[in-house]
């Protein structure tokens, strides 16, 4: 049980550390409203990772074969939902966000953003299923409840530790920056993700021109 729960741990760890269009989001956020908004990003991130991994355990070749027959469809629809969220970033006013940081409305809609954001995308059903191998974590839908509880434990555990360190490290740095640097932030945040998005967007459209044309 204690071995499932650590090496849950180092698969939560290892799935939130790729600074992705999600990582950009939660320095973005921590910066222009606080950490308490960089840690509702990453609870999304965190929430969105513990499902994949729960349903790799319970099933793992269903999820496969559904994400290798629609790849195309979910990189598509993944591309254009980072694409909206970048471009939202982009637009948003950082004095607004910053007058409004208390809200736990403004709280809800940071987590929603991130839990859609890793929930379309496929790469991270493929990762946490690459980890599951590198670590040995051995559990499936046959495996007892305890140790099934203790993975999805430890995944979603490691993975808010890494959104809590880094939005803790971030909101440090925060009071050096002015209003205006804020705003530049904004914008490049936004750009980034967007560019992300283009990528996998055109990604989707290339693998479906090529399956069209096969």
């Amino acid at each position: 049980m204690i071995d499932s729960l650590i090496k849950g741990f180092i698969v939560g760890v290892g799935a939130s550390i790729p600074l992705g269009p999600l990582g950009v989001m939660c320095i973005q956020k921590t910066l222009s409203k606080g950490r308490l908004s960089g840690m509702a990003t990453g609870l999304g991130a965190t929430v969105s990772d513990t499902f994949f991994a729960a349903l790799a355990i319970l099933s793992l070749a269903l999820i496969q074969d559904f994400v290798n027959t629609n790849r195309a469809f979910v990189i598509l629809g993944g591309g254009v939902v980072v694409i909206a969220i970048g471009l939202k970033i982009f637009l948003t006013n950082p004095v607004k966000q910053i007058r409004q940081n208390r809200g736990g409305k403004k709280l809800f809609e940071d987590f929603i953003s991130a839990f859609i954001m890793t929930i379309t995308n496929p790469g991270a059903i493929f990762l946490i299923l690459g980890l599951f191998a590198f670590t040995g974590l051995k559990v499936d839908s046959a495996s007892s409840w305890k140790i099934i509880i203790s993975s999805l434990a430890g995944v979603f555990i490691g993975a808010m530790a890494w959104w809590f360190i880094l939005s803790t490290s971030i909101n440090i740095f925060r009071t050096k920056f002015r209003l205006r640097q804020l705003l530049l932030i904004n914008r490049i945040a936004g750009v980034i993700i967007v560019i992300i998005g283009l990528f996998s967007l055109f990604n989707g459209i290339w693998q479906l021109i090529s399956k069209y044309f096969q």
